[in-house]
């Protein structure tokens, strides 16, 4: 699956277009190497997103069907770390 479309499935990030943003500006990792919006995602991979004022890194426990139900994206990731910044970065 697609890590734009895993992102936007999971509600990690609201919109697809929106992680495509974050890719292109080298705000996502997967297993620690940034990723394009087109990178293939599987169960194991850690998924680094860097927001403004946090860094969160979760790894992926499933891939998720279309047509999610909110309560179940949750059970996609689990939070591995989350990192709090003091001052946020002008960016997003």
């Amino acid at each position: 699956m697609r890590l734009d479309l895993f992102l936007k499935l999971s509600r990690l990030i609201k919109r697809r277009t929106l992680a495509k943003e974050y890719c292109e500006h080298s705000l996502v990792e997967v297993n620690h190497q940034p990723a394009k919006a087109a990178k293939e995602v599987r169960i194991g991979d850690e998924i680094t997103l860097k927001f403004r004022n946090r860094t969160v890194t979760v790894e992926v426990l499933d891939l998720p069907q279309k047509g999610i139900r909110a309560r179940e994206a949750a059970k996609l990731y689990r939070v591995l770390s989350e990192c709090r910044k003091e001052e946020p970065d002008d960016i997003f």
